[in-house]
């Protein structure tokens, strides 16, 4: 998370590119991603993606890790900012990176310029930072998830703002424009002023104090509270106009906590305003008085919007209740006739159909499980199965599933019980159009072709083992040369 340095963005090639990429598929649903993973995702023409991983790791773009027998990469940030960088610039939102002009908790901005030599601010969001680390019990982003990585959050924090800074911009709400944005990148319009908490002197400071407190019962006009309406998020230019930025902890107003959310704003600004211009005011917006006049907080799912927020939502929801009551008062009909038909078959008619489904599923024989081709039952929720045909393919499938694909058919012969019917055994024998041999030579020319490609992957790609004892022999040698030059 330190300092973006973007001078060797413009010296990596496509291929770089692409094996960063591989890493950032590879984080989604892995911690640390292993090297066969990330050429297998990069499918690099040449081979070499471990060269290339070792060239990122020495520019901080990726970082190796071992934990016990885990070892990988992950993506750092740095690595995220290039990704980032590289999409807005092939857009041509970003053409120049300049100075950092802000630092915050959860985020840095930077002075970026266009291809027509625009100035716009980037925000780049860093959330993970020591000092912020409880949010992820503090805001939503997780949702219904327990564990994510920071990068994922950061992405989930840009999309959140550009959806809110979007919305507000439309309706002329006072926001920085919103360009474009990219991960957890997001490109805004560069407002010209400072941030209030350096203004120490104002023309009027009622007059200001009273343009805040607007703002805050227009924005809960639009259905949103801010929650961090502060000195530091207000930007005051020299007319004393005010820009609002920073939005990705909005919340709703319909939230539990909305009007704990609201006063805190309000009382904020009049803490700041008694402490910074010596000004103090009784009239000030409470939360009774907030009327909703629009719906963003629907339009951009705020945190603890709910569905009876307006007519529109109540009458889709009701017709969406509606049919799925009709829907499934059909299938508890259908359901109660198949089960009183069920109930009136015989226990020969059981039987019945079982051989019929047997016979037309081509039931496979204990030859063929044991080479490893396993067919499923016709219906898989029968409960209710005797047969010991079914109890036997249950077993064949529970071996199978223990990655078994070389058993002998006599063990499952002897396994049986006394009271087994041989009879359907010969019979699905007889009805095996493939030979038993084939088929096992089938399945092992499958194995020997997939043993042949890891071989072959793994000589394209050196292996951790291999480097672990490089290191390893470079540090003897080392230690060897420094005694003998000691004695």
């Amino acid at each position: 998370m330190g300092k973006l340095n973007v001078s060797m963005l413009r010296y990596l090639s496509s291929e770089e590119f692409r094996v960063l990429t591989a890493v950032e598929m590879g984080m989604k649903n892995h911690e640390l991603v292993p090297t066969p993973l990330v050429a297998s995702i990069a499918d690099l023409k040449h081979g070499g993606s471990h060269k290339i991983l070792r060239e990122l790791t020495k520019h901080k773009l990726v970082c190796y890790e071992k934990s016990g027998r885990v070892e990988g990469y992950r993506l750092t940030f740095s690595g995220y900012d290039y990704l980032a960088l590289k999409a807005l610039t092939t857009r041509g939102s970003v053409q120049s990176v300049g100075n950092q002009i802000g630092v915050g908790k959860e985020s840095d901005i930077y002075i970026i310029a266009d291809e027509e030599d625009n100035q716009h601010a980037l925000k780049l969001h860093r959330l993970g930072r020591t000092s912020f680390r409880k949010l992820k019990q503090k805001r939503d982003y997780l949702k219904h998830r327990h564990n994510v990585s920071w990068l994922y959050l950061s992405r989930l924090a840009a999309v959140k703002e550009y959806a809110y800074m979007k919305a507000l911009y439309d309706n002329g709400y006072p926001v920085p424009k919103p360009i474009d944005f990219n991960r957890h990148a997001v490109v805004m319009e560069l407002v010209d002023g400072h941030p209030l908490c350096q203004v120490h002197d104002v023309a009027d400071p009622s007059a200001l104090y009273n343009d805040l407190m607007e703002l805050i019962v227009k924005l809960g006009s639009y259905g949103l509270i801010h929650c961090d309406f502060n000195e530091f998020n207000l930007i005051v230019n020299q007319d004393d106009k005010v820009t609002v930025i920073d939005f990705p902890q909005m919340v709703s107003i319909s939230h539990p906590n909305a009007q704990w959310y609201f006063d805190r704003d309000v009382q904020c600004i009049r803490d700041f305003f008694l402490r910074r211009f010596s000004y103090e005011s009784e009239l000030y917006p409470k939360f009774a008085d907030v009327r909703r006049l629009h719906n963003l907080d629907v339009e951009v799912a705020a945190s603890g919007f709910t569905r009876d927020m307006s007519e529109s939502f109540d009458e889709a929801a009701a017709d969406l209740l509606a049919s799925l009551d009709d829907e499934d008062s059909k299938e508890d009909s259908k359901d109660s006739e198949v089960k009183s038909q069920a109930q009136e078959q015989d226990d020969s008619d059981d039987s019945n159909m079982e051989q019929e489904e047997c016979n037309t599923k081509n039931s496979v024989t204990d030859e063929q499980q044991g080479a490893g081709d396993y067919i499923k039952p016709y219906e898989e929720d029968q409960e209710e199965q005797e047969t010991s045909e079914d109890c036997d393919l249950e077993e064949l499938s529970y071996q199978n599933k223990q990655h078994k694909p070389y058993r002998d058919a006599k063990t499952h012969v002897t396994d049986k019980g006394q009271g087994d019917d041989l009879s359907s055994q010969s019979s699905s024998v007889a009805r095996s159009s493939i030979d038993s041999r084939e088929i096992r030579t089938r399945v092992k020319k499958s194995l020997d072709k997939k043993q042949r490609d890891m071989r072959r992957r793994k000589r394209g790609e050196a292996s951790a083992v291999t480097r672990s004892r490089r290191e390893n022999r470079d540090i003897v040698k080392q230690g060897s040369q420094s005694w003998k030059d000691g004695w």
